[in-house]
């Protein structure tokens, strides 16, 4: 199944590691680390060209972990009425 993250975008839900809001995220230290190592080393995905509301931290067949840009919030994420599937 897929996980629906806005753009016309969709994620695997099993590669999904977790949801977060950038506006509660960005103030912490760590998290402000982690963002900025992981795009100096290639590692985030912004294709919307908008201010982000969340981003989804994903395994990834070839790095550890790679971080989605979304416009959406956290909660619209997880209001998704069922999960998408392919093909159907």
């Amino acid at each position: 199944m897929y996980l629906y993250i806005g753009n016309n975008e969709l994620i695997r839900d099993e590669s999904v590691i977790g949801v977060f809001d950038i506006d509660r995220c960005t103030p912490d230290k760590r998290a402000r680390q982690y963002l900025r190592r992981a795009e100096s080393d290639g590692l985030v995905v912004d294709a919307f060209g908008e201010l982000p509301r969340s981003f989804v931290v994903c395994s990834h067949p070839y790095h550890p972990q790679i971080v989605r840009l979304s416009p959406l919030s956290p909660a619209a994420i997880a209001r998704r009425p069922e999960p998408w599937e392919a093909g159907g």
